[in-house]
């Protein structure tokens, strides 16, 4: 097994990859492919993690990016995302998305990356040494400060980098480069349509489109159920009328217009 940085001249092979290992995962079909497609150009995209994973052929790969946490008193301090990370269907539930995570993670920490956020599932990514960002007093965007989001983890990878920082409490929020699928739909679709074509479900138990809504102004995180309608043709909406945003990893709804 070796991990590795990605090549330009595995773009594609990397993007088919992240599409198997997405496709109706967490909605209908998915978007991550998309995401990792235009983030290589985004400024926030950091080539120098920028892993891949082989056994023999590539099987997995991560990507991290720059994020930026938002103090009480409005001003910014940096901070660092990371996502997605794919593995080949083969490979999965077999420890290497573990140890992918765990070698990228190591060399984010040599690179002085401090503090990460993400949205994930923390019986999962506990093993890699994140905890619910609540630990760190930081908040997800859209949710109340006095609630905690149980999908919105974190880890400080150097020890006191947040008080090194002077950050007692922050928000946070994804960067923009996770909703480019939403933001440019029609791009996506012809993006999409460059690959072989693949049958979009809802399934149980996907946090997708119909898994994520803002109700009197909060996010409500549950799996899709059957009762949930299908969106209309178009830019899709949940039952309320506001719209969705696929952040690449989970659809959040927001309020029309905005971005964070």
């Amino acid at each position: 097994m070796i991990i590795r940085l990605e090549t330009p001249g595995e773009f594609r092979e990397v993007e088919n990859l992240t599409r198997e290992a997405f496709w109706n995962v967490y909605r209908p079909g998915c978007t991550e492919h998309f995401v990792l497609h235009q983030y290589r150009s985004n400024p926030d995209f950091i080539p120098e993690l920028d892993f891949v994973m082989e056994e023999g052929h590539l099987i997995g790969h991560v990507m991290f990016s720059k994020a930026e946490l938002v103090l009480n008193d409005g001003s910014k301090k940096p901070s660092w995302t990371f996502g997605p990370i794919s593995i080949h269907a083969d490979y999965k539930r077999k420890g290497y998305g573990l140890k992918l995570l765990r070698y990228a993670l190591e060399e984010a920490r040599k690179m002085g990356v401090g503090f990460l956020c993400m949205e994930g599932n923390i019986d999962f990514y506990k093993h890699a040494g994140f905890v619910l960002a609540s630990a760190f007093r930081i908040h997800y965007h859209d949710f109340p400060k006095e609630e905690e989001a149980p999908f919105f983890l974190a880890q400080e990878l150097i020890p006191g980098w947040l008080a090194a920082q002077g950050i007692e409490e922050a928000t946070y929020c994804p960067p923009k480069g996770y909703f480019v699928a939403d933001e440019d739909p029609d791009a996506f679709e012809a993006y999409d349509a460059t690959f072989p074509h693949k049958e979009k479900l809802r399934l149980p138990g996907q946090l997708g489109y119909d898994g994520v809504f803002l109700e009197s102004g909060r996010i409500v995180l549950r799996p899709w159920l059957e009762k949930d309608a299908p969106a209309p043709a178009g830019r899709p909406t949940n039952p309320s009328g506001k719209a969705w945003r696929s952040s690449g990893r989970f659809s959040i709804v927001t309020r029309p217009g905005r971005l964070c």
